[in-house]
């Protein structure tokens, strides 16, 4: 537990590295680990151990569970997180304000999603911004391939599920729920499934850009954990088609919460098994190399954090 008193003995000691060392312990906590955290802030993993460390001792708590897979929160670190999050939020905001008061916001904002992603989510918001701010131009590339940023000249990349490379420089700006749907004409023609097991024996419409299309872990309210293996005649490399086949009663498959919840609501889908959750992914932001992110960049990050979180 986190004495509220610890918290506060900290911030009135100037000596300290207050400010420097809460923006590594929460780019640890939103990133789920030292290594992505040294992605996103540039520094050696050892630096971004050392100055946990350092947290820790001064708090007299510890604020992570290190395990040889992950790195997960403890209370206090859960707690230190809930503190400190929205001031170093509020202060991002405001050095954001200042870079650009006086200004208006300029350039081209070339940013880079999925289709799924750019259709359900992110279009709107740009639309939104763009309306804001009319010295911005903005050159989209919604792609289902994964491009290099560098070459391509982009400014900020939106990438939905897991990070596969632990080295890039990203942050998380928000978690992802999936849900396993199908068509009501899909279910009027086999029998609905009532537990994970069950799935093994339906027509399974796999998503070929996972890394796992076929193998999925479903954990129950108590903690349970199942391990199913689908059986796919239907396989496609674009969430869009994947989501219009099991429109079209195709089979059984899973989705981003965001880009099926309008479906469900509207009962063209019918979400199924909810007693059972799937693994939780993440939407990132990833940048290119180097430290300066432009002032466009970073104005329309915080919008759209906003934006998404809100929702």
């Amino acid at each position: 537990m986190l004495r509220s008193s610890s918290l506060t003995s900290l911030l009135q000691k100037p000596t300290e590295p207050v400010l420097d060392d809460l923006v590594v312990f929460a780019a640890v906590a939103e990133n789920g680990g030292f290594t992505a955290a040294s992605g996103r802030l540039g520094l050696a993993k050892g630096r971004i151990s050392t100055v946990v460390r350092r947290l820790e001792k001064s708090l007299g708590s510890n604020l992570f569970v290190r395990t040889t897979r992950r790195v997960s929160l403890t209370e206090a670190g859960r707690q230190l997180h809930e503190q400190t999050q929205p001031l170093l939020r509020g202060l991002a905001e405001a050095l954001t304000a200042i870079g650009t008061s006086g200004s208006v916001l300029s350039g081209t904002l070339r940013i880079s999603a999925s289709v799924d992603h750019a259709v359900h989510s992110l279009t709107p918001a740009l639309a939104e911004f763009a309306a804001h701010h009319p010295g911005i131009a903005v050159d989209l590339r919604a792609s289902d391939r994964i491009g290099d940023l560098v070459t391509e000249g982009i400014d900020i990349a939106f990438r939905v599920g897991w990070l596969r490379d632990s080295s890039l420089r990203a942050t998380r700006l928000a978690n992802l729920d999936q849900w396993l749907v199908a068509s009501p004409e899909y279910l009027a023609r086999v029998p609905i499934p009532r537990r994970p097991s069950e799935l093994a024996t339906r027509d399974w419409i796999a998503l070929t850009l996972l890394p796992r299309p076929l193998t999925w872990k479903f954990t129950g309210r108590r903690g349970r954990v199942l391990t199913v293996r689908m059986a796919a005649r239907l396989r496609t490399d674009s969430a869009v088609c994947l989501r219009s086949l099991v429109l079209a009663g195709a089979g059984i498959t899973a989705l981003p919460r965001f880009s099926i919840e309008n479906d469900v609501r509207s009962e063209r889908l019918v979400r199924l098994l909810p007693d059972w959750t799937l693994p939780q992914g993440g939407i990132y932001a990833v940048f290119p190399p180097g430290r300066y992110v432009p002032a466009r960049v970073r104005a329309f990050l915080e919008f759209y954090r906003s934006r998404i979180n809100a929702a």
